[in-house]
């Protein structure tokens, strides 16, 4: 099978037989699926199963992850600071109440008039959110005013240094420091001015607070105080230095009284709070979310304020009136242009703590007493409760099947409807999609469906919830109604759908095609096969050189980017195995149509380009393609993988390129995407799982379980082990860390490829054409002892159970109303005999019945009809 769900025959299949209990299955060959010669008696069924199937597990509903109800709660409180009493009790509704209380703090130190400040370096000025000018000078650190700031020009580039002068001598016992809180100095010196020279008051380092009380060892009289700046806490806006008062003493912060609750995996939604009362000087409250306990923090690990400039400063405001309020968190200000917040957040950890921004006094203040009743959340993603599974999904190998359903609820963490207040607010919102399903692509952002994303995580939705396709045609047919003059498709809605990228358009086709092969809606490929004509005959062939391959910075592509901004220029082997994809998918889908000009043109240019990628991208002394001909010679996984899916690879090629990958890219947490670090610093340490499940798949086609497996393994157990548990991150970065830090999405449905690639491979079952028609069954059981599961088809459930042992592989395949298919079973066809109940179907030598014969190796029994059919292949020695 292709990648995109059809056959290629011309792809090898060998499977790693590993050791496992003998299981036996009960179930009977109907007469429907084979000629007449082959319907059997009932006497001469499978025996019932015995022993170790007798004690198999049931129930895969219990590794199901979704809330059971929109109304989620928080299951432990993680952490408390300040004056809390009775925390615990924000987990039981309807009880006892949490108190949170923190004194009226004191007013501020300040420098006398005509003081002045310089630095080292500032920050040019812009203009914010409300359209007004902002300046990041010096001098914003001794105004008064804690909402401005210093800003460095430096980028990482230390010591930045701030000096600052007062009119007369001062006696300072010590300053204070409170810098920005994604800017805070980590380590710094405290020097002041005496007899003409500079000496050294104190030295800070470690330091990871905002307020920061700096007292000398004893008082000095100085005119003078410079600070210097040699580290700053890494953050996803740059090392800057980002200094908001310093104050001419030191003045120790009153802890701000804070609980941190637990939900336990990541959910998505509107918190809810419920208040029973406050103090009568409207008291404020600030939420900080997190999808890791290592990004939590006084901030939230990202909110959408951060990308468009809101009033927020990385929190969620909400100023708590006397009498208490039920409030849910939704995007806007409570009070004019005070008091902000940002609605729906994707997080695991919550922070309420009792504080309130400087530029929102007087509306809210930081201070007085809140009591909290309960909290909870809104859910907005798609409730996947035992009862909506169509599709599931049971094997021997407990990992395995959280892997499976860690997917599935991160997908359903995505797919939820287009709003206006909750996308990504770079230009993504659009009138075309207000109010309809999409797949997102992640839980806390983007928020934004992006095509390319879809190659994965349509393919989970389809295996889960097909009762919700519609999603993804949504998203193809607004993008198709964007297509630009000249064939090129958009990859999302962001910045009015004219993000650059170079290989989107291209998953705009084969997800296409994977959409009508899943559902069999062939009006689909009618109503847009113009766009599939315009973006495979129009723009790709202006970016195709005189070999036939597509290379990036022709027609003006230079600043394309692609799914990870990749700065890869010329004729690059993913994009052209991908266009070698895109062009089979465009003709599988003229072929349905019936426009055979079509489907041979772009047939027989996909072979065309294969042929010009093995003739100019193939690195015969590594052993595995290049990634591009342009700068130093690297291989990529994302090139190799698809090169191997698309069939480009012959089974020489496809065998070194694979194992070229494991010599290279095998980390503890994944296979990394490059095999070296010529592209960029540590590439060869990153690890996508978006770009690995063409390579799981690819292991699995070439008859390689148990590496496939063992890629799994690392890739999902590393997620599945590490905070936040459960859902599948957008990337993993060198020694398994969060690829770009808090900014990292940590719920991402382009990562949960593991789970199409365990229900098309391990168990075996996908569609060979639209609509289910007919389908496939080929195991690729690898060291897993049993394995069952179901998928959703448009005329009914397609359910497969096997069991696998030394002696016997053992097979139920329970198919549909007016569908056809076919099985092949694991392991070398002239080691093992074929039977149906007492029928020997298969000898080990030949057949005796048509519709029984050997398919690249393994035995294929083919034309199966509805019903239900049972298999054992029995093995010599």
């Amino acid at each position: 099978m292709t990648s995109n769900g059809t056959p290629e025959n011309d792809i090898p299949r060998r499977t790693v037989m590993a050791r496992a209990g003998a299981v036996g299955l009960t179930a009977t060959l109907a007469s429907a699926g084979l000629p007449a010669a082959a319907a059997l008696p009932a006497e001469e069924a499978a025996a019932p199963a015995t022993g170790d199937a007798a004690r198999r597990p049931k129930g895969w509903q219990r590794y199901v992850q979704a809330p059971s109800s929109r109304t989620v709660r928080p299951v432990r409180t993680v952490t408390t600071s300040g004056d809390v009493d009775n925390a615990e009790a924000l987990l039981k509704p309807g009880g006892a109440t949490t108190v949170l209380r923190r004194p009226r703090p004191a007013a501020a130190p300040r420098w006398p008039d005509g003081t002045t400040a310089e630095a080292s370096s500032t920050h040019a000025g812009n203009n914010g959110n409300d359209g007004q000018p902002r300046t990041y000078d010096a001098a914003n650190a001794i105004d008064g005013d804690p909402d401005t700031f210093w800003n460095d020009d430096t980028v990482g580039a230390f010591p930045d240094v701030l000096t600052i002068s007062a009119p007369q001598a001062l006696r300072l016992a010590g300053i204070t420091v409170v810098s920005n809180s994604d800017g805070v100095p980590t380590a710094f010196t405290v020097e002041v001015g005496r007899d003409g020279a500079w000496q050294t008051a104190a030295t800070i380092v470690d330091n990871d607070v905002i307020q920061r009380a700096v007292p000398f060892a004893s008082p000095v009289t100085t005119d003078r105080v410079r600070i210097t700046v040699t580290a700053v806490q890494d953050t996803p806006r740059g090392d800057f230095t980002r200094i908001n008062e310093v104050w001419p003493a030191p003045v120790e912060p009153i802890a701000v009284p804070s609980v941190t609750v637990d939900f336990g995996k990541v959910v998505v939604g509107y918190p809810r709070i419920r208040f029973t009362s406050a103090s009568d000087n409207s008291p404020g409250v600030r939420l900080a979310f997190s999808e890791t306990r290592q990004c939590l923090t006084e901030r939230s690990d990202f909110t959408r304020s951060d990308q468009a400039g809101g009033a927020g400063q990385g929190t969620d405001q909400f100023a708590v009136p006397a009498g208490g309020a039920d409030w849910t968190d939704h995007k806007g200000f409570q009070s004019g242009d005070k008091i902000f917040a940002d609605g729906l957040h994707g997080f695991r950890y919550l922070r309420i703590a009792l504080d309130a921004l400087p530029a929102d006094a007087p509306a809210a203040q930081p201070w007085g007493e809140v009591a909290i009743d309960s909290v909870s959340l809104q859910f907005t993603g798609y409730l996947g409760t035992p009862s909506t599974y169509r599709g599931w999904f049971l094997c021997s190998d407990d990992d395995l099947n959280r892997y499976w359903y860690g997917a599935s609820y991160t997908n359903e963490l995505v797919t939820d409807t287009f709003r206006q207040d909750d996308v990504d607010p770079r230009g993504a919102w659009s009138a075309t999609l207000e109010g309809k399903l999409v797949l997102h692509d992640g839980a806390k952002r983007d928020r934004d469906p992006y095509v390319g994303d879809l190659a994965v995580s349509a393919r989970t939705l389809y295996l889960t919830h097909d009762d919700t396709a519609e999603a993804v045609r949504n998203v193809l047919a607004d993008l198709a109604a964007h297509q630009r003059a000249d064939g090129w498709i958009p990859p999302a809605s962001i910045s009015n759908y004219t993000l650059p990228l170079f290989d989107y358009p291209l998953y705009w086709v084969t997800c296409g095609w994977d959409y009508v092969l899943y559902t069999g809606d062939s009006a689909y490929a009618a109503q847009h096969h113009p766009n599939l004509v315009k973006v495979l005959d129009g723009w790709y062939p202006s970016v195709t050189d005189e070999s036939g391959l597509l290379s990036k910075g022709l027609n003006g592509t230079g600043g394309y980017g692609d799914y990870a901004f990749l700065g890869r220029t010329g004729r690059v082997t993913y994009y052209n195995a991908l266009y070698v994809q895109a062009l089979r998918a465009g003709s599988r889908l003229a072929r349905l149509l019936g426009r055979g000009a079509d489907a041979e043109r772009w047939s027989a240019r996909a072979d065309k380009v294969a042929q010009a990628v093995n003739a100019l991208m193939w690195d015969a002394a590594a052993g595995a393609y290049l990634d591009s001909t342009t700068g130093p010679a690297r291989h990529a996984q994302d090139g190799n993988a698809l090169a191997v899916v698309t069939g480009i690879a012959d089974a020489d090629r496809a065998a070194a390129a694979l194992a070229h990958l494991d010599a290279t890219t095998q980390r503890p947490y994944g296979n990394a995407f490059m095999d070296n670090d010529t592209l960029f610093d540590q590439a060869s340490q990153r690890v996508y799982a978006f770009t690995s499940y063409p390579e799981i798949e690819a292991r699995f086609l070439t008859g390689r379980a148990a590496s496939a497996l063992d890629q799994i393994r690392r890739t999902y157990g590393w997620m599945d082990e590490n905070d936040p548990g459960i859902t599948h991150w957008e990337g993993i970065g060198p020694g398994g860390s969060l690829y770009e830090g808090a900014y990292t999405s940590m719920a991402h449905g382009w990562s949960t490829g593991v789970l199409p690639a365990l229900t098309h491979h391990l168990l075996g079952a996908r569609p060979a054409s639209p609509g289910y028609a007919t389908w496939e069954i080929r195991p690729q059981p690898g060291d897993v002892d049993w394995a069952t599961g179901q998928l959703p088809t448009p005329q009914g459930p397609l359910r497969v159970e096997w069991d696998n042992s030394d002696q016997a592989f053992r097979l139920t395949v329970h198919a549909p109303a007016h569908t056809r298919g076919s099985i092949s079973f694991p392991g070398d066809a002239h080691r093992q005999g074929v039977r149906a109940g007492r029928r020997t179907l298969w000898d080990g030598r030949r057949a005796s019945m048509r519709g029984v014969g050997v398919t690249g190796g393994v035995v294929t029994v083919s034309d199966l009809g509805p019903g239900s059919h049972s298999f054992v292949c029995e093995r010599d020695g």
